[in-house]
């Protein structure tokens, strides 16, 4: 793979945020050694290379609800060597969709050897392994873990991590073009392997979000959440830094990866705040403009790639409310932060305002998984009767 080396750079304390770069070629051949230029325009990653990245990867999909097809796509393109983990949100009365969903994942890993792991987030037997784990907070009223985008990816880094991969990476489950999941975990691959520290996240800028209007196809650059998030985030960083930015591209990022080593050390927030508030907790921790407490990460660096993929991203609409509540809970995220400044928290105000959006409460936040127990969670998990679900695991 050759990818658009980043020439330029924001420094938030130890957080490197590098410009967007594009995928100059997705396959650059078995043996690229003597096509290469040597140009520091692009970076080149071997097929080794990437395929050693993918082995200790974990690709987890969140999925609620969504067509089989469109599972059955995104699965057939994520890279053979990640293990696939599925964690799912559907509905299972009076349709058990989480059993279709079972069905279509056992059905691919038999036919493909894949490993995946999958388990249904409002299980029982989750939800006393997420409280073996040490989080309490996760579970709702019911005792059963909360429905939220944010507590469903905790779930799938605690299973990367007693699976011991060294990366996770996530992908939206409602993607209709299955060829840019394979484009997505590429650059989630070369990104980390370039990465000069073990404290590296990979974030993708879609190419385009085509919609149509008056029965044409028209390619958007940028979608109506990311926009808002983007401009509110970049603000944050040029009052810090004193001049203006737009260097960042992805305060929404849905697909995105990071290291183990530097998901273990964040902070995640519940529900759809969960993508800004990564980026928000890096400011946090390691802007220097408050005490950390991983000072050993503060005094290396955590690199923030950002990749603009070639793929066009077609997802389904799912309407007005949903674009607002995901814009809601991402100014939230930031209103409430310590990191965020007075003249920004007062722009946010204004915003809000003038979209007749109503201020709510700061996100739900969930503490460090190194402060958990993954061991516990999985031993849980697997011995009280639970949706969890293996394929082709390795003997012990």
């Amino acid at each position: 793979m050759r990818i658009e080396q980043p020439r330029r750079s924001e420094r938030f304390g130890a957080v490197h945020i590098h410009e967007p770069t594009q995928v100059i070629e997705i396959d650059s051949g078995l043996n690229p050694a003597a096509k290469d230029p040597g140009s520091d325009a692009a970076a080149l990653v071997r097929p080794a290379e990437l395929s050693e990245v993918e082995q200790s990867m974990a690709v987890v999909v969140p999925t609620l609800n969504e067509r089989r097809k469109v599972i059955e796509g995104v699965l057939s393109f994520i890279p053979h060597d990640c293990l696939i983990v599925l964690v799912s949100g559907s509905q299972r009365e009076p349709v058990d969709r989480y059993s279709i969903e079972s069905d279509s994942v056992g059905a691919f890993c038999r036919m493909t050897g894949r490993r995946a792991v999958m388990v249904h987030q409002r299980d029982p037997g989750l939800a006393k392994a997420i409280e073996a784990a040490g989080y309490p907070d996760m579970l709702d009223d019911d005792g059963l873990v909360r429905m939220g985008k944010g507590e469903a990816m905790i779930v799938g880094i605690l299973l990367a991590e007693a699976h011991s991969k060294q990366s996770v990476g996530f992908i939206d489950a409602d993607n209709y073009v299955p060829g840019a999941v394979h484009e997505y975990v590429k650059a989630f691959a070369a990104g980390l392997h370039l990465a000069p520290t073990p404290y590296a996240m990979v974030r993708i800028s879609w190419h385009s979000k085509p919609k149509v209007e008056d029965g044409r196809l028209v390619y958007n650059r940028w979608g109506r959440t990311s926009q808002v998030t983007n401009r509110f985030l970049n603000a944050v960083l040029s009052t810090y830094n004193g001049f203006g930015t737009e260097i960042i591209t992805t305060g929404n990022a849905g697909e995105h990866a990071m290291s183990l080593e530097l998901a273990r050390h964040l902070r995640f927030a519940g529900g759809y705040a969960v993508e800004p508030f990564e980026l928000i907790e890096l400011f946090e921790q390691f802007g220097g403009a408050f005490p950390t407490s991983v000072p050993e990460i503060a005094r290396s660096r955590i690199d923030v790639f950002q990749v603009e993929t070639r793929n066009p991203h077609f997802h389904e609409d799912k309407g007005a409310d949903h674009v607002e509540g995901m814009r809601l809970d991402s100014l939230n995220a930031l209103f409430h932060s310590r990191v965020c400044p007075e003249a920004v928290r007062q722009e946010i105000i204004e915003f809000l305002a003038e979209h007749g959006a109503p201020s709510s409460a700061p996100p739900r936040l969930y503490r460090p998984i190194a402060e958990a127990s993954s061991a516990r969670f999985m031993e849980a998990l697997r011995t009280m009767p639970s949706s969890l679900e293996s394929f082709n695991e390795p003997a012990d």
